[in-house]
């Protein structure tokens, strides 16, 4: 059986847009059930546009919701999705010892 490549190929942005949005659904739908690294993790994709279109009120309501409990939160608000306050308190120290 001969298949077509043209009819099942898609392009790889098409993909990597469709994972992109799946993981902000999935990381509000932990953010919405209090998981604060999930809560981090939905603000800065508000802020960047990252798998949702970019609302920076959105985003400061949702890093706002975790400063309640980890007060690094605003360390990584502007910081692209994923860089966590442990990834930021590691920059700070490299910038000490130069």
């Amino acid at each position: 059986m001969e298949t077509n490549i043209n009819e099942t190929h898609l392009p790889l942005s098409d993909v990597v847009s469709d994972c992109v949005k799946r993981w902000f659904k999935d990381t509000l739908k932990e953010a919405k059930s209090g998981d604060v690294n999930m809560q981090v993790l939905v603000g800065q994709m508000y802020y960047s546009g990252y798998g949702v279109e970019r609302d920076p009120q959105k985003g400061r309501l949702w890093l706002t919701r975790a400063s309640g409990t980890r007060s690094s939160v605003w360390k990584v608000s502007d910081k692209r999705p994923g860089y966590n306050a442990s990834d930021s308190d590691s920059d700070e120290l490299k910038g000490d010892s130069q």
